[in-house]
């Protein structure tokens, strides 16, 4: 196996795995939601095939694409199977986002209920100041099966600090600086969504002074952890 398919395959199996994480953290259902991963150093990128079920999944059943999501061939394989229908949507972002390394989808309840209201999660939580930066922002409504929504998510996070959008009417999209890290975003999303709901229900949230935000985020990208 050449090195160039030696990548190929060490994204297939990590975008594979990453997929069962959403299941586990309960932010998909059936056979929605998707992760993608960009192929370091090259044009590619790895995402879920179409309508399979998480237990069917395996690294060899994962869709290697070009940035303009056309299923490619190698010596990895044949492209057997569909790509997700949100493919030029996480083409799209990888192509004109060049630091973002992973894509993730889901229909998570909490975060696509605020996008039912076209409604942006405010930053009341220091969780939400950590990881977001400040208010998840609502994305436009966009129909799937072009790069509409990829637009959209491009147009809302180019230049935020959030690693999350709510797509109006639709659902989040996260993106992170590789694939593990888009899926650690949705899990948060979905959390602090949850968490902000049930706040409202007791009264209203007390808002977090702007600078703090900054603090927290700047101590829990730069300093927090190992």
């Amino acid at each position: 196996m050449s090195p160039r398919s030696q990548t190929v395959a060490a994204v297939r199996a990590e975008v594979c795995a990453l997929h069962a994480e959403l299941v586990r953290y309960g932010l998909v259902v059936w056979t929605a939601g998707n992760v993608s991963a960009r192929v370091p150093g090259e044009e590619l990128m790895v995402i879920k095939p179409s309508g399979l079920a998480y237990t069917e999944l395996t690294p060899e059943s994962m869709v290697v694409t070009d940035l303009f999501g056309t299923p490619v061939a190698g010596d990895w394989g044949n492209p057997t199977l569909a790509p997700s229908s949100d493919t030029a949507a996480h083409a799209y972002v990888y192509r004109h986002m060049p630091e973002v390394g992973g894509v993730v989808h889901t229909h998570s309840t909490y975060a696509t209920a605020w996008a039912a209201r076209g409604e942006t999660v405010p930053c009341v939580l220091t969780m939400m100041g950590d990881e977001f930066g400040g208010d998840i922002p609502v994305g436009p409504f966009a129909l799937i099966g072009d790069d509409s929504i990829g637009r959209g998510i491009v147009e809302t996070l180019r230049g935020s600090k959030s690693p999350a959008v709510l797509m109006k009417n639709h659902g989040p999209f996260t993106i992170g600086v590789d694939a593990r890290a888009a899926v650690k975003a949705a899990a948060m999303c979905e959390e602090v969504a949850k968490t902000v709901h049930v706040s409202r229900q007791l009264g209203e949230p007390l808002p977090i002074d702007a600078g703090l935000i900054a603090a927290l985020h700047h101590r829990y990208q730069n300093v927090y952890g190992q």
